[in-house]
C-alpha cells in the first residue's frame, strides 16, 4: 500500500504589539508564508489584541524609544530623537506621516493585510485571558477568530516546524 507524505509545515506566530509599525512584521510573515502552503496560526495577546479589533483607525506608532525610526522627509532622513516624544501630539503627526508613506509607496495597509491572512485561512487566535484583563469581548474583535489561552497556543507551537514571538 503506497503512502502518502506530505512536506506541510506549520508555523505560529505570538502577537503581542498594537502600534502601527509592529503590525506589519507578523500579518507580512503569516501571509507570506500561508502563499508557501505553510498552515499558519497567529495568537494575539495583551496589545498585539489591538490588531483584531473591528475597528484600526486606532493604529499609531510610537516614537518613544525608537532609535531606528527614521522618516524621509524632504530628501533627507529624519531621525526622531527621544525628548521629541514627549510634545503632545508627536505620536500622532508621525502616524499621520507614516500611514501617507505607506500609501505614496504603494504598501498594503493593516486592514488589507488583516483581510489577506482571512482569506488564506490563517487561524487567528485571541487570547482569552487578555480580553478578560481589558474587558473586551468577541463582539470587540472582527469575525471569524478564535479565542483561547496559553494553553491553546502552547498545544500548536509544540506541532510547529517555526515559532515566532513579535
Amino acid at each position: 500500500m503506497p503512502t502518502t507524505e506530505t512536506n506541510a509545515k506549520k508555523m505560529t506566530i505570538i502577537v503581542t504589539k498594537g502600534t502601527l509599525d509592529w503590525a506589519y512584521p507578523p500579518f507580512i510573515l503569516a501571509t507570506t508564508a500561508a502563499a508557501m502552503d505553510v498552515e499558519v496560526s497567529m495568537f494575539f495577546t495583551f496589545y498585539g489584541l489591538q490588531l483584531l479589533k473591528k475597528d484600526l483607525d486606532h493604529l499609531q506608532i510610537s516614537t518613544l524609544g525608537n532609535p531606528g525610526m527614521e522618516m524621509p522627509l524632504m530628501g533627507m532622513h529624519m531621525k526622531m530623537p527621544n525628548i521629541v516624544s514627549a510634545l503632545p501630539g508627536v505620536d500622532a503627526a508621525c502616524s499621520t506621516m507614516m500611514k501617507n508613506l505607506i500609501k505614496k509607496k504603494g504598501v498594503a495597509s493593516i486592514p488589507d493585510l488583516r483581510e489577506a491572512a482571512v482569506d488564506c485561512e490563517i487561524k487567528l487566535i485571541g487570547c482569552q485571558m487578555t480580553m478578560d484583563l481589558f474587558e473586551w469581548s468577541k463582539d470587540d474583535m472582527i469575525d471569524g477568530i478564535e479565542i483561547g489561552g496559553a494553553a491553546t497556543y502552547m498545544e500548536m507551537a509544540l506541532n510547529s516546524d517555526i515559532n515566532l514571538f513579535i
